[in-house]
């Protein structure tokens, strides 16, 4: 197995980036693993695209839930592990796991039961559509507990130095989904043609691999899970410190998806091509807001174990390394997405009434790039410090006031485009503002610090 990498010592932007790059290449994999999905699923054409864009975010919505035991518990881990108690360290591990598991399980039952409400929220307009998003709701999120799974155990191993893992157990599975999509989209050789099915089953599949790789992974590392007792009760103490730090940060994530779900309804009161547009832009965007929590990621893990360890001047240094490398990143999505729109987005969607539709989304949202990975960033700079409610707190209120920003603006010439800008215009002012509250939340550490040993 990988040795873990060092994070408390020697120099910053080497162990900083070593760390952030299997992070940032498993983000890409899983960028991957959905504009797969996206790619076949668009051969089908828009109805099948707005169909599991519809039930898709109720996936996102579990992405939230699956949030509260990953922060707290990569946090905790990594404070644990900066602080020298590995044992300690441990039982956060085994009850951030115990939890997921039984949040999953709950998820994935409601989601299989209730499905006709679920969906019924969006107002689709085609029979076949609401037929389709039904079907793909109940496979992706029924077995949703893989997904909540693999999200803990990448939160885990990210915390103990050793990225690599969650790369090569994703890896696997975007090629065990590259493999099934076609075959089981449009049924090859002895497969039947499942199509919006066969995309979600293709999907469960590849996550279940990816638990096994991860349980595999878990079984030859020597540093931490050797002392994770699975088997053992939960201790409340430690779920509830679990809870603590993670509660902000699934609440951000849930009401995100909330105001996304209403504006998606928006959306959809222009068509179900409008909600494909949304669907594939949102995923072509990912490029972007993948990366960037990929290396918020690697971020909140050396910042965890540097402020265990209390070492305040390489948690400085290691932001101002992080975000130089995100703004470049930013730059770069940013004129990637204005300047070439039209073919990056008629790799998913070829209809012709649909892609000036397309090429608007991209060019709107290709404006707010840059500030969207300042924010994703810095947020995870601050959860590096266990302080999940400031970014909570920017994200909650700036993407809730999308909602009547969209309102207005589509009651203008901009119509469907309304709904882009009100997007970006909240975008842009989150990354302004949780930007210039950590600084000076970072100072105001240091003059802490300061007084404290004079």
């Amino acid at each position: 197995m990988q040795k873990n990498i060092d994070l408390l010592h020697g120099p910053v932007l080497p162990s900083l980036t070593r760390l952030a790059i299997p992070i940032m290449a498993t983000s890409l994999i899983q960028m991957a693993y959905n504009l797969t999905d996206m790619i076949w699923i668009g051969r089908l054409g828009s109805n099948a695209v707005a169909a599991v864009g519809a039930a898709g975010m109720y996936m996102w919505l579990s992405n939230g839930l699956s949030a509260l035991t990953k922060m707290g518990g990569q946090v905790n881990v990594g404070h644990s592990l900066g602080a020298g108690h590995t044992e300690e360290a441990a039982r956060y591990a085994a009850n951030a796991l115990q939890l997921t598991a039984a949040l999953g399980l709950i998820f994935g039952i409601i989601c299989a039961l209730f499905s006709g409400p679920l969906i019924h929220f969006f107002k689709l307009n085609s029979a076949d559509v609401i037929s389709d998003a039904r079907i793909y709701l109940q496979i992706t999120c029924g077995f949703v507990i893989f997904s909540f799974l693999n999200q803990m155990f990448t939160g885990i191993f990210t915390a103990i130095g050793n990225s690599k893992a969650a790369f090569l157990a994703t890896t696997a599975g975007l090629i065990v989904n590259i493999i099934l999509d076609p075959v089981l989209i449009f049924g090859i050789g002895p497969f039947p043609r499942l199509q919006v099915m066969g995309a979600a089953i293709a999907t469960v599949i590849a996550q279940f691999i990816v638990t096994l790789m991860f349980l595999y992974y878990a079984s030859k590392d020597q540093s931490l899970f050797p002392h994770v007792k699975i088997a053992r009760l939960p201790d409340s103490s430690y779920l509830a410190s679990i809870i603590r730090i993670g509660l902000p940060t699934s609440i951000q994530s849930m009401i995100f998806t909330g105001i996304s779900m209403v504006i998606a309804r928006i959306v959809a009161s222009y068509g179900d091509a409008a909600v494909a547009v949304q669907k594939v832009g949102s995923q072509i965007e990912s490029i972007s807001w993948m990366t960037a929590d990929g290396f918020a990621a690697a971020v909140n893990s050396f910042i965890a174990q540097n402020h265990g360890a209390g070492y305040r001047e390489r948690i400085r240094k290691g932001y101002l390394s992080a975000m130089g490398i995100v703004l470049i990143w930013g730059v770069v999505c940013t004129l990637l997405l204005m300047l070439c729109p039209a073919p990056i987005f008629r790799i998913f969607i070829t209809e012709a009434d649909v892609l000036p539709m397309g090429i608007d989304y991209l060019v709107i949202l290709g404006v707010s790039q840059l500030f969207m990975s300042v924010e994703i960033t810095t947020a995870g700079a601050f959860c590096g410090y266990g302080k999940t409610v400031p970014p909570s707190i920017v994200s909650i209120v700036f993407t809730a006031a999308r909602i009547p920003l969209a309102l207005l603006l589509t009651r203008t010439v901009l119509g469907l485009n309304g709904i882009w800008w009100s997007i970006t215009i909240s975008s842009i002012l989150k990354g302004i503002v949780i930007l210039v509250w950590f600084l000076y939340f970072l100072r105001k550490e240091q003059n802490t610090n300061q007084r404290k040993y004079t």
